[in-house]
Parts: C-alpha cells; sequence; structure tokens
C-alpha cells in the first residue's frame, strides 16, 4: 500500500503546500502567487440557525484559464502555479482564495487537493496507483486537520463540470476544516434511532437488495430510496466505520475504488462528464463514534443535455423533487459499471 510520504513547503504568503510521493523542485524563477486581501467573517442566521461564511476576496478567484496557465499543473519556465514543483504525484496546498482563514474572526481552513500533476482526465480516470495515493492523502489530511486547534470537522469533497461552479478543470478537490459542526451533518447526528441509523440503512438496502449498485470488499454502493438528485448514489463502509482513519489501507482503497466505479458509470450514462458534488461525511473531531463513514453523490443531470435545478421548492422550502424513480436510476446505473 501506498504510503503518505509528504513534504511540507511554506508559501511566501505563509500559505502551506503538501507534496505526497515524488517530485522534482520548483524551476528557476518560480515565484509564488500572493493571496489577496478581503473580509472573512462568520455570520449567524438566526433564522435557520446556521454560519455564513463571507468571504470578500473570492470574486477574483482564477475563473476557467487556458490550458497554458492552469493553477494547479507543475511549474515551468514562464508559468508559476500554485504547486512550487516541476514534477509531483499528488499535491495539497491551502486555498489562495479560501471560504475561511485560520485566523479569527473566520477561523477555519480551505485545502485544494490536486489529484495528479496530469491535467487531463478526472477522479474517474486516475490509475489503480494515484487512486491508491489519494486516498493516503484524503486520510492524512483528516488525521492533520483534526489535530489542529478549533477545528470541530473536516470536510472532504468534490465539485466537477462548470454547471457545478467548478472554475478549474484540472482533476482536484477540496477540504474545508471548519470551526463548527456543519447543519448537515449535524442533522445526521442527530439519531433518535437506537444503534447506528446509517448501518440500519444499508442493512435495509441490502436485504431489498433491488436499489444496491456495489457489495464489494466491505463497501455498499446504493441508490437510496429518498434519493433528492436524480441518480444520487450512497457509498458506505459495510461495518461501522466513523472515518477513513480507522480503515485499514486496504478498506479505504475499496472505499475509492467503489466510488470510481460509480463515477465512471455516470460518465458512461448520458455519454457525457458528468457534473456532480461528491460529500464524504466522517466523524466530527470530538464525539464522533456514532457517525458512518459514508460518501453521497449529487450528480446535476436529469437527463441527456438537462440540468436538476435547485428553482424554489427545494432552495425556499427545503423541499426536493426527484423526477426519477431510485429503482429505476439504480438498474440504469448497474447495467453502466464496470
Amino acid at each position: 500500500m501506498t504510503n503518505a510520504v509528504r513534504t511540507n513547503l511554506v508559501q511566501p504568503d505563509g500559505r502551506h503546500v503538501y507534496l505526497y510521493g515524488d517530485f522534482d523542485p520548483a524551476p528557476v524563477g518560480y515565484q509564488a502567487p500572493a493571496m489577496p486581501n478581503g473580509a472573512y467573517q462568520r455570520r449567524w442566521n438566526p433564522l435557520r440557525r446556521e454560519w455564513v461564511l463571507v468571504a470578500a476576496s473570492r470574486q477574483a478567484r482564477t475563473f476557467l484559464p487556458e490550458r497554458a496557465e492552469c493553477p494547479l499543473c507543475p511549474s515551468h519556465a514562464g508559468h508559476s502555479s500554485e504547486i512550487p514543483a516541476a514534477r509531483f504525484e499528488a499535491a495539497v496546498f491551502e486555498n489562495r482564495f479560501p471560504a475561511m482563514v485560520p485566523w479569527p474572526p473566520a477561523g477555519g481552513s480551505c485545502e485544494v487537493v490536486v489529484y495528479s500533476g496530469e491535467h487531463e482526465g478526472s477522479f474517474a480516470t486516475l490509475p489503480a496507483d494515484r487512486l491508491e495515493r489519494l486516498a493516503a492523502v484524503w486520510t492524512d489530511r483528516y488525521r492533520d486537520l483534526s489535530s489542529r486547534r478549533g477545528i470541530k470537522y473536516v470536510f472532504i469533497f468534490e465539485n466537477r463540470g462548470e454547471q457545478v461552479g467548478v472554475t478549474l478543470h484540472h482533476p482536484h478537490g477540496q477540504i474545508y476544516a471548519y470551526p463548527f459542526i456543519p447543519p448537515v451533518v449535524a442533522t445526521e447526528l442527530r439519531q433518535k434511532a437506537a444503534g447506528c441509523l446509517q448501518c440500519q440503512l444499508v442493512r435495509d438496502e441490502l436485504t431489498k437488495r433491488h436499489r444496491v449498485l456495489i457489495n464489494e470488499g466491505g463497501i455498499v454502493a446504493y441508490v437510496p430510496e429518498y434519493a433528492r438528485w436524480p441518480y444520487e448514489v450512497h457509498v458506505a463502509t459495510r461495518t461501522h466505520r466513523p472515518a477513513l482513519p480507522d480503515l485499514p489501507p486496504a478498506g479505504r482503497l475499496a472505499l475509492l475504488a467503489a466510488m470510481q466505479r460509480i463515477t465512471r458509470a455516470y460518465d458512461r450514462l448520458f455519454e457525457v462528464p458528468m457534473p456532480y458534488m461528491m460529500a464524504m461525511h466522517q466523524a466530527p473531531v470530538d464525539g464522533g463514534a456514532a457517525a458512518h463513514l459514508h460518501v453521497e453523490f449529487y450528480p446535476v443531470l436529469r437527463d441527456r443535455g438537462k440540468l436538476k435545478y435547485l428553482a424554489g421548492s427545494e432552495s425556499g422550502a427545503g423541499v426536493f423533487i426527484n423526477d426519477t424513480l431510485a429503482e429505476e436510476s439504480a438498474d440504469r446505473l448497474r447495467d453502466l459499471l464496470e
């Protein structure tokens, strides 16, 4: 199994860069991009009882640059990217345009996880060795960020596709380390059922079977009966595991392999790269034994060339309307699994 061999670097503006695996040093003349000035605040919404993050410098963030100007590619003569290396296998850096900063009053951290030095491709196309390394990277970042003072929850996620607001095409994801437990996670943790509700959901899906897509290597993937998004898929550990570090390396790789099979099926569904949001739910920093590690995929295409929009009912009332049957979506995706 790939170990998370990490090299720590610090940019002149104080932002950290973590290079995982082998790399070549930055080319001569490398000039690190600097973080712009801006206001970072947390503001409380008393009606919804939730935090809103204010990040006034993000309006200036890099927006769909040309291939030659990609800030996530390795640096080369004449182009200084966010990565101070001429070659790398995987990299993580503190976002230059974050939603939160580590100092008050925002008090959190935002990292960009670059899956590969290769510009083309996606999570779905990562070869086995890069997938294994990514599992180690995610686990290392979860451990590191969870150990920091003031951090309450570490959220690993990926936005893919311009339709969900992606501004960089290079294969990457993000990690937010919140100084509070976000509301979706807080709701999941307020379980009133006896025992772990996620464990019960997995058992129910395995019993009914007709919505299950994958049941291998201790990992179960299924279209939930209550799916809000057309072709929504949840991927969970079969036994109760609160977070990535609670899985052995083989279990982490099995989780990512199942996730990759789902994303490949998505790309086959309408014969286009599927835009989606991926959300990994894990244990909060304190008292997280009740949490059950699982990943939720929200693909935003409901049909060929048709987007699922979060309109009035979804955005204004919080009530989703799904145009598909979970059972039919599962049948269709199952036929597309490799």
